[in-house]
């Protein structure tokens, strides 16, 4: 392990609801849920507000408005999260060239590789400096952890939430770890915290003292080295600058389990594009379509088929994936869908058509003199507009969408950089409301606009939490922070 503390760990603070916060000045200071609003829908975050009503990521949407009935529930607007998760990723790699992304908020730095820091002091230094230029940058806030290990790194993080920096200074690992509960170390969740806690150990200090054989006979071998070693502070995992993508996948859960075959068609055609949307954005094709199914009973099924070359056309994946779609039984309706693709390239396989469609024959012309069969205009449908999605209206500007129901839509509009906006309720289908793209966070950034001094407005910081290690230091929150 390393002599100073070089490894930097970000991790921005309940950053999909800090976004959405940053966004809508209404809602600073408020409770604020993100997730999926159906009934099987999901908490992807919330705000700190809310999480003093005990909700937390991964709760039931359901449980959820029961415990903040109050709290603002919003859709993810994930391409905006992408471009600003970019952002800090930017300011990462101007630190160093080892940067390791864990997700859309979270990111490993080696500051050594980079020269950035080479002690304590100068590791403080640029972990301070990146959370000032995050807020610059982005208007949001993270908490920093620095160690010489990214497991130690991580842990400090936790300690530094929300919106600070905490720093373990080399040769008081041991001692910070001591007291900890097992759950604060990686790869303990709560069926190996239960087991643990049978066997009488509840702090990291115990988990040293059962020694490593006892680990072994209680976790088996490779859990009980690994979660010995941790206990020990011992963690020589380098910080990777590239994780291999193994495949590009998009999914849907549904509110209420389709029955239409002809409807379950049309999603799984949907996905398929989705997915080559992002596949696209990523510089990647592939090989492998997978196709995936979970059915009113919640059994799952994937399908697979293999094409001879990788692919991004849209065409082939919908083929592809409606033909893995014609051998699953879904009498009795699915409440899941889903289409991937893996066996990634950074190429593609050109004339992937024909292989597409399992070198099927040429389809015969059409016979002169044969009238074209009359086509049949669907009715249009009704708009949909998700609650915290932005909007335009051709009067009153920018805005988003508070709720919508029973053919109304209701919209407050507001700017990050205005003043609390007004409300106004229209006509789903009103032609002067035209959905939007999401304004940058700070005035001046990418195009953004600002308020009437051209300045964004300041955002409040949430709540600070004690930056110590002290009292029950270190029972890590199950939730993504």
């Amino acid at each position: 392990m390393r002599t100073a503390p070089t490894i930097l760990h970000l991790d921005m603070d309940a950053f999909f609801a800090s976004v959405e916060q940053a966004s809508k000045p209404s809602l600073r200071g408020k409770a604020v849920v993100v997730g999926g609003l159906g009934p099987r829908g999901v908490v992807a975050t919330c705000s700190y507000e809310a999480r003093v009503f005990g909700v937390h990521s991964a709760m039931p949407m359901g449980q959820a408005r029961r415990l903040a009935p109050h709290a603002a529930y919003l859709v993810p607007r994930f391409e905006l999260y992408r471009s600003i998760s970019e952002q800090v990723m930017r300011l990462l790699r101007e630190l160093s060239p080892l940067v390791e992304p864990l997700s859309l908020d979270e990111a490993f730095v080696d500051l050594d590789a980079g020269g950035a820091a080479r002690d304590a002091e100068s590791a403080r230094v640029a972990g301070a400096k990146l959370r000032t230029d995050i807020r610059t940058v982005t208007g949001l806030t993270g908490s920093v952890g620095l160690a010489a290990s990214k497991m130690l790194a991580k842990i400090a993080s936790e300690a530094a939430k929300p919106d600070g920096l905490v720093l373990i200074p080399p040769g008081t690992e041991r001692a910070m770890l001591e007291p900890m509960t097992v759950r604060t170390l990686p790869g303990v969740g709560p069926a190996t915290g239960d087991h643990l806690r049978r066997a009488g150990i509840t702090t990291v200090g115990e988990i040293a003292e059962a020694g490593e054989d006892e680990l072994v006979r209680l976790l088996g071998k490779a859990h009980g080295h690994a979660l010995y070693a941790m206990a020990l502070a011992r963690d020589e995992r380098p910080v990777v600058a590239e994780r291999e993508t193994k495949s590009v996948s998009v999914e849907d859960t549904y509110d209420v389990d389709i029955h239409d075959r002809v409807r379950v068609g049309v999603e799984v055609g949907r996905l398929a594009d989705r997915c080559v949307r992002r596949l696209r954005a990523s510089g990647l094709s592939g090989r492998t379509i997978v196709l995936k199914v979970r059915r009113y009973d919640f059994s799952t099924l994937t399908r697979s088929e293999t094409l001879r070359g990788p692919t991004d056309d849209p065409a082939v994946v919908r083929e592809a994936a409606a033909r893995l779609l014609d051998a699953v039984d879904t009498t009795g309706g699915v409440r899941l869908l889903g289409v991937g693709v893996s066996g990634l390239a950074d190429y593609t396989q050109e004339d992937l058509f024909a292989q597409a469609a399992g070198d099927r024959a040429e389809e015969p012309a059409e016979e002169p003199g044969t009238e074209p069969a009359e086509e049949h205009t669907p009715t249009p449908a009704e708009r949909r507009w998700p609650s915290g999605h932005d909007v335009r209206h051709t009067e009153l500007g920018h805005g988003w969408v508070q709720g919508s129901g029973l053919g109304r839509v209701t919209v407050r509009f507001e700017t990050p950089y205005s003043e609390v906006g007004r409300v106004r309720t229209f006509p789903v289908d009103d032609p002067e409301l035209t959905p939007a793209d999401p304004l940058p966070l700070v005035a001046g950034t990418e195009g953004g606009e600002g308020g009437e001094s051209g300045q964004p407005s300041s955002l409040p910081l949430p709540a600070s939490l004690p930056k110590s290690w002290s009292g029950g230091g270190g029972a890590a929150e199950t939730s993504r922070p």
